[in-house]
């Protein structure tokens, strides 16, 4: 299972940081290739939260369901995806000067019959492209 980490340092508090991320209405301003979040069911300790996704990868539309597994607030989320990319993101937040660190590891399968062997070197390039532009992405609402 191919793994990418990655971290980041925002100029903005802890609970902006961690609250927009945990909102899965958000996702798409920030995820390159997520088309849409819906189905939303939030629990009110974080844990057993759902939405479904659809994203595009490779030109090709993909569906799924993210089930959150562990959610601390202002520290940590982890959210698995089921479906026909499954995924599993772990998100830790720690205060850092006066702003947020975030240490994200992203676990990933890839359909590989449906991409064949040929694409899935570049669709793993494109992933880790994508995890850099992701948090690029957050760091640039955050502050901005």
């Amino acid at each position: 299972m191919p793994k990418i980490e990655r971290n980041i340092t925002i100029d903005a508090p802890v609970k902006k940081v961690f609250d927009y991320i945990a909102d899965p209405k958000l996702t798409p301003q920030w995820l390159p290739g997520m088309i849409e979040t819906k189905d939303i069911k939030q629990t009110k300790e974080g844990v057993g939260s759902t939405h479904n996704w659809v994203y595009k990868m490779a030109g090709m539309s993909f569906k799924g369901k993210n089930i959150t597994d562990e959610y601390i607030p202002d520290k940590k989320i982890v959210i698995r995806s089921e479906g026909s990319i499954k995924t599993l993101w772990n998100w830790n937040f720690e205060p850092y000067d006066d702003g947020t660190r975030i240490d994200l590891t992203v676990e990933y399968t890839i359909p590989i019959p449906v991409l064949g062997k040929i694409a899935e070197a570049i669709v793993l390039k494109q992933n880790e492209r994508e995890a850099d532009l992701s948090l690029a992405n957050i760091k640039a609402k955050m502050e901005g």
